[in-house]
């Protein structure tokens, strides 16, 4: 595990300006995808701080809509664009003829324009996080709102690299590419102890401020945990048929879909257990 892996996973989950010196190999790619989840920690600690700040001041309506705002801000719109191009891809109508289906899709995908299917997906992914953030911060009682937070990007970044091991790629080139290559089992390994210690230590962290304030102790924190990574796990492979069946592989574009697509199921799972 190279700690070169850190900035690189910045530099491709963020706007955050970082120099990168020297040859980056694929195998320096693939293994930042170890620290995808550290990116999110990043991220999360952001919008942690952020959310205690604007509850002071602000209603939960509009704090709301400022931590979606702010969080889609910290990455570009990197995943939402690849969201709104997957989408775009998937509404291709069907010639008959598979392969001439999966290129017009292909074809679809890399346009830099956005259609009107790709921009209801943003919408209806915008609208839904903000929804299921607003009621996490006003709704929320087995739940400390600053760990949610925490845990919000985090848990898709380590989605994503579960999803790149044993997937087919559905080009021959692009960083989508490298990283399906490249990955193995071991990257998913340890990309899931490192997501298991950050969140078990940010529920250690947020323990600290008081019972009530979180679930009620670690055998409830524990399965929330547990299952949440597997029903998410469960989605990412969902997805992956998908894509596979409609592209021949998976692209970047597609793990973006991923990302924000597991992202609203984590809100949806942690207002279940409110």
């Amino acid at each position: 595990m190279r700690l070169r892996g850190i900035p690189l996973a910045l530099q491709f989950l963020t706007v955050i300006p970082v120099k990168i010196t020297g040859r980056v190999s694929p195998q320096d790619v693939s293994g930042s995808s170890i620290f995808f989840p550290v990116v999110g920690a990043f991220q999360g600690l952001l919008l942690s701080v952020c959310s205690f700040l604007l509850l002071s001041r602000f209603s939960a309506d509009a704090a709301g809509v400022i931590l979606v705002l702010f969080y889609a801000l910290s990455n570009g719109g990197f995943h939402l664009d690849g969201l709104s191009d997957t989408f775009d891809a998937l509404s291709v109508k069907s010639t008959g003829n598979h392969e001439t289906d999966r290129e017009k899709r292909l074809k679809a995908m890399k346009d830099s324009t956005t259609g009107s299917i790709g921009v209801v997906s943003l919408c209806l992914a915008l609208l839904l996080k903000y929804v299921l953030v607003r009621e996490i911060l006003i709704y929320s009682s087995y739940f400390n709102t600053s760990l949610i937070l925490f845990l919000m990007p985090v848990l898709p970044k380590w989605t994503m690299v579960a999803a790149m091991c044993r997937a087919a790629g559905a080009r021959k080139e692009g960083l989508g590419m490298i990283f399906l290559e490249n990955t193995k089992a071991g990257h998913v390994v340890l990309t899931t102890l490192v997501t298991l210690a950050l969140g078990f230590g940010a529920f250690s962290v947020a323990s600290l401020t008081g019972p009530g304030t979180l679930l009620s102790g670690l055998s409830l924190f524990t399965p929330f945990l547990l299952s949440g990574m597997a029903i998410l796990a469960l989605f990412a492979r969902f997805l992956t048929r998908i894509f596979e069946k409609a592209f021949g592989g998976l692209t970047g574009d597609n793990f973006g879909a991923i990302h924000e697509i597991s992202e609203i199921i984590f809100l949806a799972i942690t207002c279940l257990w409110k």
